[in-house]
């Protein structure tokens, strides 16, 4: 959600718009605010406390957000990313007479849904508030045709007001490598460290891979506040599985350092359970790596299956060892799909993805507006 949000307000501002981006002081060392680039001004707001927290706990910090926002302004629009944004600013913006654009990027599952499955409300509110929101912002800006059916058919938005604006990629900084990988190399998951993101199943599968071609697995992200301990089991589960000593966890990256990872890997994994898009599979694909993802949600707009990856229907491990295998044993194969994922890459950038929600702004306020001052809220 951080990399779309900052990309297509630096894009927006490139092209004469001004954006603020409103999110909570975590940290007693953020400034109250910080110029990203020239027309994009970041804001920390004082929300709860000044230190990280678990996200289930940030629906106690919504009016105390929504009062802080009410000091700043004037704005032409407020887009809210995530249902604790929305819930701050939407009456905010009712009160001010402005459109309200809502995104949600994840949209909680029903409470009967086993966590096994991936999804869960993460705080009493959240599907309530999700509902609300997909009923009454004036917009709906879905990252892709899956969330778009989501909002629709778990929320009761309406399609009318429901509009899909891609993610784009920075096909400059991914770009695939000048020289092959090393034989057996390594395969990369790239994802924040929770059981929604299925690393289980990535460790489980990269073990049924024949030894004779099983490559590194690495691991990058942040491990989650919500679920402490998580590593911990992940580690365990490698070496009941004989491969502690072939899994290797890098912690979260930087941009730059994302992408040398990526451009060097043989191959990018994306077992998640839920995802709205999958900018990483976007990522992976702009790096010339052949990409195996789950069925899920946006990953089957994200992977072209056969074309530029492979998509995986079944959660079985001995299945995604096989299709990881098939690319690590065919060097026609995988640079088939590498190239073919580069090509396809290309049609996604951030400049086009702004001009898609500058689009839906525009619909919402007075004709020939110009010099929009939107406020993306991502509490």
């Amino acid at each position: 959600m951080n990399v779309v949000v900052r990309h297509q307000a630096e894009a927006m501002a490139s092209l004469g718009h001004s954006v603020e981006i409103l999110t909570r002081r975590s940290s007693f060392e953020a400034p109250d605010d910080l110029q990203l680039t020239p027309g994009v001004t970041l804001r920390f707001l004082d929300a709860g406390p000044a230190e990280p927290v678990p996200k289930g706990d940030h629906e106690g910090f919504i009016d105390e957000f929504r009062m802080r926002m009410s000091a700043l302004g004037p704005y032409d629009i407020i887009h809210s990313h995530h249902w604790f944004s929305g819930m701050a600013a939407l009456p905010l913006a009712r009160l001010r007479g402005i459109p309200h654009v809502q995104s949600f990027h994840s949209i909680a599952a029903d409470e009967s849904t086993p966590l096994s499955a991936g999804e869960r409300a993460e705080s009493p509110g959240r599907m309530t508030g999700e509902a609300w929101l997909a009923r009454e912002s004036d917009a709906v800006v879905a990252i892709s045709a899956a969330e778009a059916d989501t909002v629709v058919r778990r929320l009761g938005g309406s399609p009318d007001r429901i509009a899909i604006v891609p993610p784009g990629v920075d096909g400059t900084l991914f770009r695939p490598a000048t020289e092959p990988s090393a034989r057996r190399g390594y395969a990369v998951v790239a994802a924040r460290l929770q059981p929604l993101k299925g690393l289980d199943l990535a460790i489980e599968a990269i073990a049924a891979v024949p030894e004779a071609v099983r490559p590194e697995l690495v691991i990058a992200g942040d491990a989650s506040t919500d679920f402490d301990g998580y590593v911990d089991d992940l580690q365990a589960l490698a070496a009941r599985h004989g491969i502690e000593n072939g899994v290797r966890f890098v912690g979260p990256q930087s941009r730059v350092e994302l992408a040398t990872l990526l451009r060097g890997a043989r191959v990018v994994l994306i077992p998640s359970h839920s995802e709205t898009f999958g900018l990483v599979a976007l990522e992976g694909a702009a790096s010339g790596v052949p990409v195996v993802a789950a069925a899920s949600g946006g990953l089957r707009e994200a992977v072209v299956d056969g074309d530029t990856g492979v998509v995986v229907e079944s959660r079985d491990p001995a299945v995604w060892a096989k299709a990881i295998t098939g690319i690590l044993s065919s060097p026609e194969l995988a640079r088939g799909l590498s190239l073919a994922a580069r090509e396809r890459a290309e049609h996604f950038d951030w400049l086009r993805s702004a001009e898609g929600l500058l689009a839906v702004y525009g619909d919402l306020v007075r004709p020939g507006a110009a010099g929009l001052r939107p406020q993306l809220a991502s509490a």
